[in-house]
């Protein structure tokens, strides 16, 4: 149920730290189309997130009252396992200097983005957010993980003991425009649209995927997610007596974002090679790891406050294969 009046205002000075990346950057996108105006923004080059002195003074100069912590070290199955220090130690940083920071400076409100890859490997489906901490994690991704369980247990802290006002989603596996291209260090969307399309534009016989192909997983365009975010920046406090809650009736401090349906990897193969026009074979390395079986969260407590995905997999697939000659273009 949405909120009699907005908790944040359209004179609000609002620091969307990782604007450029793809989540970061569509929440950008939603904010200034809702009219907030007073947007922050730093680039890596204007603010070094894993410094904290310097976060520190960036927050000092430009005094925002609300924070958007979109930033993080992101990658695929092949990244997290060959990088596993950098996933962690970075992402630790960058969150607790923007968190910690955001708060000593009295920002009012501060939404967090975590991650569905917090949940255990082996959580009941669909996922509830009670499942958090219930199990051993996938460990292709963990390290990842658990730095977004700190964050999220941070901004949990933060709230309990001092009154901060922290919120925390967890948005399922996320696609469109601003998504990572790269050949070996991009999610499953994107590496799918790009073997295809080079596929196609190569006159290819056949395609080879990575793993059986049996894995189920949930999809959600990134304009939906912003369009959450916004939502429950304007309308979700925690603190309130019909804010959603755990089975044990205590107050839940983040909340899944989904789009209620998953597929196979084997099906999104061939929706994207339908959606490209690749009319080859589609081959499986079963070599390869398939990840997590299934994925799917239960998004019905941000349903429940009057939010719900309006983009179709089929329509957001659409969107972004008709921009594909511009983003894989030989200069990107």
């Amino acid at each position: 149920m949405k909120s009699q009046q907005s908790l944040i205002n359209k004179s609000d000075k609002i620091y969307v730290a990782g604007h450029r990346g793809m989540a970061g950057s569509a929440i950008y996108r939603a904010l200034n189309k809702a009219g907030y105006s007073h947007l922050f923004t730093s680039t890596r080059a204007e603010l070094n997130l894993l410094d904290e002195a310097a976060v520190q003074a960036w927050f000092e100069l430009n005094k925002p009252n609300v924070v958007v912590v979109a930033a993080a070290k992101v990658g695929g199955i092949l990244a997290n396992n060959n990088f596993p220090a950098d996933f962690i130690l970075e992402n630790l940083k960058i969150q607790t200097n923007l968190i910690e920071t955001a708060w000593r400076h009295g920002v009012r409100r501060l939404l967090f983005l975590g991650s569905s890859c917090i949940y255990p490997k082996f959580a009941e489906q669909p996922i509830k957010e009670e499942a958090l901490l219930s199990g051993p994690l996938e460990t292709t991704n963990q390290w990842y993980a658990i730095a977004k369980i700190a964050g999220i247990k941070l901004c949990e802290a933060l709230r309990k003991q001092y009154g901060f006002d922290a919120i925390s989603l967890m948005p399922t596996n996320l696609y469109g425009p601003g998504d990572n291209y790269h050949p070996s260090h991009s999610h499953v969307i994107a590496a799918l649209l790009r073997r295809f399309y080079e596929a196609k534009q190569s006159n290819a016989k056949r395609v080879t995927c990575w793993g059986s192909g049996l894995p189920r997983r949930e999809f959600l365009h990134v304009d939906d997610l912003a369009a959450a975010a916004v939502f429950c920046l304007e309308n979700w406090n925690p603190s309130n007596i019909d804010s959603p809650k755990n089975r044990n009736g205590e107050p839940l401090h983040y909340l899944n974002v989904g789009s209620g349906t998953d597929l196979t990897i084997k099906e999104l193969a061939q929706l994207i090679a339908h959606t490209v026009g690749f009319k080859g074979l589609i081959e499986w390395d079963s070599s390869k790891p398939d990840g997590t079986m299934r994925k799917l969260l239960d998004g019905s407590q941000l349903q429940n406050l009057g939010w719900n995905a309006s983009i179709s997999l089929t329509e957001g697939l659409s969107g972004v294969v008709a921009n594909l000659p511009t983003v894989l273009a030989p200069e990107n």
